[in-house]
């Protein structure tokens, strides 16, 4: 039976701690030259509703890295765009390709469209979750720390997708995460909850500089995402306290690593000094998206097609 990545809740922390192990290796393998094409003759198809720089580029390269094909298709130039049921389309794109990445806005959209798919759909992200890059950002921290499981990792900003994924996370893994929004401008109530009923060592704060005390990560997202355009002002005004600065990095550990997605609008949430400095690790960061596609590609792709 076909299975899904709609969230980090649609895998075990087993398979989460493979997924990590997996991309490193295949890290290893892109950085020596060394050949390697599991999925040789295999075709992804990649659905986007929203723009994207990193999560296209990835799963394209990785595709192709591993011996695949990958398809890209802008929403609007398909019949979606025509109004094309999300069933139906998946219902003829399954029957074409061994795997779909999907990327929207609406979680309900990704979920029903998965639901009708023969084939693996893989949220390329959605308003409520982003799996893909908190995957990676794991990944980033096990290389750079090893055990994350006994880091403090604090999150400052929007509680968006990145937020909301990395409450799941930490739900599965147990981790020690603090988290600092602005009123009103707090992770989505469902999962709050959930992580509320959980025995991980999550924290929820209005305040930076308590999240950010003596943490060994801090991340940090846009302030304004993808159809809040129209908000721009309200947001800048809402979170004006919430930028990563250098006052922040003073009460982290002196080690203190900076992650931030990308991309980053400099002066607003990330200061040029933080992101450019010596604390950061946006760079490798946006590299690793490449590696752990792989291994998400690797881990679904592979997977027995149903009526085969």
């Amino acid at each position: 039976m076909k299975r899904d990545l709609l969230s980090i809740n649609s895998i075990s922390k087993q398979e989460i701690e493979e997924l990590i192990l997996s991309a490193i290796s295949l890290k290893k393998k892109q950085k020596a030259f060394e050949s390697y094409q599991p999925l040789k003759g295999k075709t992804l198809g990649m659905l986007f509703e929203k723009s994207s720089t990193r999560t296209r580029i990835s799963f394209e390269v990785g595709m192709l890295q591993l011996g695949g094909h990958a398809l890209y298709m802008n929403w609007k130039d398909t019949q979606l765009g025509r109004e094309e049921s999300e069933e139906d389309t998946a219902r003829v794109l399954s029957r074409y390709l061994d795997g779909m990445v999907f990327r929207t806005f609406s979680q309900k959209t990704l979920e029903t469209f998965a639901g009708s798919a023969t084939i693996p759909v893989i949220n390329g992200l959605t308003d409520l979750l982003h799996p893909c890059q908190i995957l990676s950002d794991l990944m980033t921290i096990a290389e750079k720390k090893r055990d994350f499981k006994q880091l403090k990792i604090a999150y400052i900003g929007d509680g968006n997708n990145i937020a909301n994924s990395w409450i799941n996370a930490s739900i599965i893994l147990g981790l020690n995460f603090h988290l600092a929004c602005p009123q009103g401008y707090e992770p989505d109530r469902e999962i709050v909850e959930k992580a509320k009923d959980a025995p991980s060592k999550i924290k929820f704060s209005s305040d930076p500089f308590e999240a950010c005390q003596d943490a060994d990560i801090i991340n940090t997202d846009t302030w304004v995402s993808m159809g809040q355009e129209d908000e721009y002002q309200k947001r800048m005004e809402a979170f004006k306290n919430y930028q990563l600065n250098s006052a922040l990095l003073k009460v982290a550990k002196e080690d203190v690593l900076v992650m931030h997605c990308l991309p980053a609008h400099r002066g607003c949430e990330i200061t040029d000094e933080v992101a450019d400095g010596k604390h950061s690790i946006i760079f490798e960061q946006a590299e690793n998206r490449l590696h752990m596609q792989k291994a998400i590609l690797e881990m679904f792709l592979t997977q027995k097609r149903e009526g085969k």
